[in-house]
């Protein structure tokens, strides 16, 4: 089963299902049923969001690793500077202003793909060049997502 982004940045992740042991006690039963939902809502900020939207991202690329130039992540930047800054989230008209859309969606898959860390050191990058306090990491990867979404 794979990840599902839904358009309000939730993840809808896999989850492996509990197998509970039989009536006399012994293994469980091959034919039983999961005592459990087999998937999980997630929300940015949530513990394990953004190693599923890193997950979710390389599913979208058939597993290949994003690269970041120099340019894409200048750009990338102002790009989630731009979005987090307008209250109505404008992505599509964020995304419609840039040289390169290309190299900015890889410059956010690269960081994506990096973690938690990587995201909290973006956003400390994105305040430095763009001014104000640096994004919650929750705030910062469900802007990045949406982005990513609206890129691809």
């Amino acid at each position: 089963m794979e990840i599902i982004r839904n358009d309000d940045g939730t993840l809808v992740v896999p989850v492996e299902p509990e197998r509970g042991p039989d009536a006399e006690g012994d293994e469980p039963d091959a034919a039983e049923e999961p005592a459990g939902p087999t998937t999980r809502l997630l929300h940015p900020g949530e513990g394990g969001y953004d190693e599923a939207l890193a997950e979710w991202d390389l599913q979208q690329h058939d597993g290949e690793a994003a690269t970041s130039t120099a340019d894409g992540r200048k750009e990338a930047r102002a790009l989630v500077h731009a979005v987090a800054e307008d209250p109505d989230h404008a992505v599509a008209d964020a995304v419609a202003g840039l040289d390169d859309p290309s190299a900015s969606a890889e410059a956010l898959r690269h960081v994506l793909a990096g973690g938690v860390h990587s995201v909290e050191d973006f956003a400390a990058e994105v305040a430095d060049a763009e001014g104000g306090e640096p994004l919650p990491t929750h705030q910062a990867s469900k802007i990045i997502g949406e982005i990513v979404a609206e890129l691809e």
